[in-house]
């Protein structure tokens, strides 16, 4: 037998759950996401607790702690408006969003300082980020709050822009994905990966030959 540690989350403190859950769930999607606040200012600031889940309607999840026992910017510009946009990290991107995760207060501009060229979107009052390959409109549908401050966003994409340059086929929507060289989340507070290890595996059917 292969010797083992356990441990019961349900006594485990917050900081090593996080700690085992960082570096085994990996790698993770990273939603750099902007938000307007009500005073008007654009927030962008990237999250790794993120996935998508559904297609019909096409649906993602992003999940929101408090930072230092507050609702962070995000979290508090989707309760007041609903919208959010969702952008694509590539590793050109990576210095800019890294800044942008920076504790700014709520008055200071994340897109600002990071120096990012912003874009308006089709169906949503929040700019996008130019340099980002691919940008999802969302429309928050739920937000549902887990416990100890965290929040569970549930929103729908309702438009996407995509760089011409991101499809190795336009007509097939066939996205090149290792050209455009994006970048997951590792564990601890540095640790990063890049998405070209690239291998398919044939899908079994049923019955089994």
């Amino acid at each position: 037998m292969i010797p083992t540690s356990d441990f019961d989350f349900e006594t485990l403190d917050s900081k090593s759950a996080y700690k085992l859950m960082t570096s085994l769930i990996v790698p993770r999607p990273i939603a750099w996401v902007t938000t307007r606040s009500k005073a008007g200012v654009v927030n962008a600031a990237p999250f790794s607790f993120f996935n998508a889940v559904g297609a019909t309607p096409p649906t993602i999840v992003l999940g929101l702690a408090l930072r230092e026992g507050k609702l962070k910017d995000t979290t508090q510009n989707l309760m007041d408006s609903g919208e959010l946009v969702v952008h694509v990290v590539t590793e050109p991107l990576a210095e800019a969003m890294n800044l942008s995760s920076a504790d700014a207060p709520p008055e200071v501009s994340e897109a600002e300082l990071a120096g990012l060229e912003l874009l308006p979107c089709t169906k949503v009052s929040v700019p996008r980020i130019a340099a980002s390959p691919a940008a999802f409109e969302c429309r928050t549908t739920h937000i549902l709050d887990i416990g100890a401050g965290q929040r569970l966003i549930v929103a729908q994409i309702v438009a996407a822009h995509i760089h011409d340059d991101a499809f190795e086929d336009r007509e097939r929507l066939h996205i090149a994905v290792e050209k455009l060289k994006i970048i997951g989340r590792m564990q601890g507070a540095a640790g990063y990966t890049r998405t070209d290890g690239y291998f398919e595996i044939a899908r079994p059917h049923w019955p089994l030959k």
